[in-house]
This record gives C-alpha cells, sequence and structure tokens, in this order.
C-alpha cells in the first residue's frame, strides 16, 4: 500500500484531459445541434432563413463575446469551475429548447447554449500546458480539435435521428441529461493543477489518496514544464495595480492586445475556420439539399466527411507546425488562400457543380478548423504566463465573430433574393449568399500580413535587448 502511495498517477494527466476532452465534445453538439435540424427548427418555429440565422449568430454573438469575460474567470478562478459552470449552462439551454413554444423562448436557450459553450474550449487550451510538457502541446492541441470533430459527427447523425424518431423535445432533452452527467463526472474528476482537490474533494473537506498523489508528478518533473515562459519572443509586460476591477481589466486588455502576436493569433483563427462553420453550423444542409440537389442523407454524408477530414487534417498539421515552428502562420495563410480558390470553382462552375467539386470544396474546407488551432500555439508563445487565459479567449473570439458574420450576411442575401425558404432555396440564390464569405478573406488575409510583420518586427526588438 505504502509502495503505491509513493508511486506517481501517470495515468492523471490523461484523465484530467479525457473528462475535460468529453466536455468539450458534448459541447460540440451543443454548438451544431442546429447543423442538420436546420429546415427542422424552420418548420418547429415557422420562421424564414434571416430568423434562423439569428438563432445561430446570436448563440456565436454570446460565445465571442464571453472569450474575455471567460478567460478573466479562468486566470482568477481556474480551469474546473469554469468547465462546469459552462456544463451546466449549456444544460439549462438545451432543456430550454426542448420545451420553447415561442421564437423567443429558443433564441434565449440558444444564447444560454452558447454561453456555456464558451466556457469550454478555453479552458480546456488553458488547461493542457499545466498538464503536459511543451513538447507535446502541439499535437495535444490538434488532438483535442481533432475529438471534438466526434460532436459534430453526433449532432448529424444520432441527433438529427433522434429528433426525427422521437421528437424534438426528446432529442433536446437528451443533449440537455448528457450534459448533466458530464459535470458530475467532471466534479469528480477535474482538477485544475496536479495535487489540487477536485469539486467532491472541496465539497467533503478532504482530499483523496489520487489528489496527493499527483502531486509527485510534479516532483519528478514529468509534468507542468510547458507552465514556464517560452523563449520565442515572450515579454512579461507591467500591469497596472489599481484596486478598481474594471480599471483593472482594461489595463490586462491594453498589455493583451498590445502584444503583437496575440492580435496576429486573433487573425489567424478569425480567417481560418469560419467556412467551415458556415457549413456544419447552419447553412451546409440547406446548400447541399436544395441548392445542389442532394438528398437528405447524403448531405450529412457529406457533412460527416467535412467532420472526419477536419480531424484527419489536425494531425498532418500539428506535426507540421512543430516541426516548421518558424513557418506556422504561413500554413494558416496558405489553407486559407487554398479554400478560398476553392469556393471561389464552386460559385463559378455553371449550372449544378458535380459531386466530385462539391466533395473536393467540402474535404478542404475541412481543413480551416485545424489551421486555426495554430492561432493557440501562437498565444503560448506570446502571452505571458499571468494573462494566458485573457490572451486565449481574446484569440478565440476570431473565428466565431467571422462565423457569426458569414452566417448572418448568407441569410440577409437569401432573404434580399426572395430565397429565404426551403421553398425559395435555388443554387443561384445559394452562389451569391455564399460569395459573401469573400468580404471576410480579404481584409482578414490583409490584417493577417500586417500583423505578421509587427510580431517578427516585435520579436527581433526583443532579441535585441537581450530578453
Amino acid at each position: 500500500m505504502s509502495r503505491r502511495k509513493d508511486t506517481a498517477p501517470r495515468f492523471l494527466p490523461w484523465l484530467v484531459w479525457g473528462v475535460a476532452e468529453l466536455m468539450y465534445i458534448i459541447a460540440i453538439i451543443n454548438r451544431t445541434s442546429l447543423s442538420a435540424l436546420g429546415p427542422t427548427a424552420q418548420d418547429q418555429f415557422s420562421i424564414g432563413a434571416a430568423t434562423l440565422s439569428i438563432f445561430a449568430v446570436l448563440q456565436l454573438v454570446v460565445y465571442a463575446v464571453m472569450q474575455i469575460p471567460v478567460g478573466l474567470l479562468l486566470d482568477r478562478f481556474g480551469v474546473t469551475r469554469v468547465v462546469l459552470s459552462g456544463g451546466l449552462l449549456m444544460a439549462m439551454g438545451q432543456f430550454g429548447m426542448a420545451f420553447a413554444g415561442e421564437v423567443w423562448i429558443a433564441i434565449v436557450a440558444r444564447m444560454l447554449v452558447g454561453a456555456g459553450d464558451a466556457f469550454i474550449f478555453t479552458s480546456l487550451m488553458r488547461l493542457l500546458p499545466d498538464w503536459f510538457p511543451a513538447r507535446k502541446l502541439p499535437m495535444l492541441g490538434q488532438l483535442t480539435g481533432m475529438l471534438g470533430t466526434l460532436g459534430q459527427v453526433v449532432s448529424l447523425f444520432p441527433l438529427s435521428l433522434a429528433v426525427g424518431v422521437f421528437g424534438w423535445a426528446a432529442g433536446f432533452t437528451g443533449i440537455a441529461v448528457a450534459c448533466l452527467f458530464v459535470v458530475l463526472v467532471g466534479a469528480m474528476t477535474l482538477r485544475d493543477t496536479p495535487g489540487e482537490p477536485t469539486t467532491v474533494e472541496r465539497i467533503r473537506g478532504k482530499r483523496g489518496n489520487l489528489s496527493e498523489r499527483a502531486e509527485l508528478l510534479l516532483a519528478d518533473g514529468s509534468i507542468g514544464l510547458a507552465s514556464l515562459p517560452s523563449n520565442t519572443g515572450l515579454i512579461a509586460l507591467p500591469v497596472a495595480a489599481e484596486a478598481n476591477a474594471l480599471k483593472r481589466f482594461f489595463a490586462n486588455m491594453r498589455v493583451v492586445l498590445g502584444i503583437p502576436g496575440v492580435r496576429l493569433a486573433f487573425w489567424v483563427h478569425f480567417s481560418t475556420p469560419f467556412s467551415q462553420h458556415l457549413m456544419l453550423l447552419l447553412w451546409g444542409t440547406p446548400l447541399l439539399v436544395y441548392g445542389i440537389g442532394m438528398s437528405p442523407t447524403a448531405a450529412s454524408t457529406v457533412l460527416f466527411g467535412m467532420a472526419i477530414t477536419g480531424g484527419l487534417a489536425g494531425l498532418v498539421l500539428g506535426r507540421a507546425t512543430s516541426r516548421y515552428l518558424e513557418h506556422r502562420v504561413h500554413i494558416a495563410m496558405s489553407v486559407m488562400c487554398v479554400i478560398a480558390v476553392a469556393w471561389g470553382v464552386l460559385l463559378l462552375w455553371p449550372g449544378t457543380p458535380p459531386l466530385w467539386l462539391v466533395l473536393t470544396v467540402t474535404t478542404i474546407t475541412s481543413m480551416g478548423g485545424a489551421a486555426s488551432m495554430i492561432a493557440f500555439e501562437i498565444v503560448r508563445s506570446h502571452s505571458p504566463r499571468r494573462f494566458i487565459g485573457l490572451s486565449t479567449g481574446t484569440a478565440n473570439m476570431g473565428g466565431f465573430i467571422a462565423a457569426l458574420i458569414a452566417m448572418l450576411l448568407v441569410g440577409i442575401v437569401l432573404d434580399a433574393q426572395g430565397a429565404g425558404s426551403p421553398e425559395t432555396f435555388t443554387m443561384d440564390a445559394f452562389r451569391w449568399a455564399f460569395a459573401t464569405q469573400y468580404l471576410v478573406w480579404i481584409p482578414a488575409l490583409c490584417l493577417l500580413v500586417i500583423e505578421l510583420r509587427k510580431t517578427l518586427r516585435w520579436n527581433e526588438k526583443n532579441r535585441g535587448s537581450g530578453r
């Protein structure tokens, strides 16, 4: 028995990450739960395309706006409390969706889902450096995103099937119950750092044997090294010490936004994944079914393929960015440009695009989510440790701000053409609607180039100063 107590539980980092990852998968299910149910939601609430866009747009607005508060909460209260709070909020939102009798109630419910979702991914990215060595972080970040695609798969198939067979209320109630289950598991297993108690242990007022043994992981140096500052241009800037919380917030934001690397990470995340979100969160099924003429089953299969290929692309990009660290921003920019070119070919294709072209474009688009993970590697390289939560949240806003802009533009352009419902959707209407993606890509590329140059100058100056 004493020997077991003296042995470091080397499985614990993977257990903690695994439970947090499970919560992230649930968050993705919640986030994409309307992806294959767009037409069903329109029938359920008797709404048009613009109103359907509002469901997703407001959800993402809340998600994006919450990233800054979540970053602050992470730096102040730690990962465990934030993750469990997010799970409870998502459960409340999905219970609301299940029994919403009016459109405004459903919209509020989706906003609760967005708020809870906002707590999860940033927390998971914040958790990794405290449990794994730095050399593993690029691959772990991509693995985290890859496994998150399982949530998209569930929303595309089992959830859609459950709603079709058992009804709207039963399908969304099932998601809410799953949220509560994972929250319970998290309360028993999650801890911010080795040696800290779980939520259940805090309530009991006593640490368990596993928590006590976890301190040995720090003692033998097998984990926690990733928490040390990176040597790639990190500058620890001072923060004003005003007592007023609002002044401290603005002081912290000035520090974070004053670091070119954090701004660069924001634009990397802004420019790369939004086209994938556009397809998987809302407009993929309408485009494929009513624009291209696929059956609902075939459309779900194509979106399922996007989720899977996006995850596999993450493994490739994870290895590439680990090996070619100095070129990671160029890799992200290249992925964005290839996606934009692919969509250009599809939108300009005369008549109905052939299946091979649709599959090619959706496969290329799925790479955007994997490329967006590069943003968090940039954050870890440039943000002082005391601001890592706030910096991660700031970068994570990017892709979802871009996605909500793109989704809203698609809905507006469809309605402006008189093609805002399944009965009036046409491929020509979708061409003009999806062409609005370039209103996001072009300015994003310009800002990426600007911030990359500023970051390179910042790093050079930092090296020159001997820091």
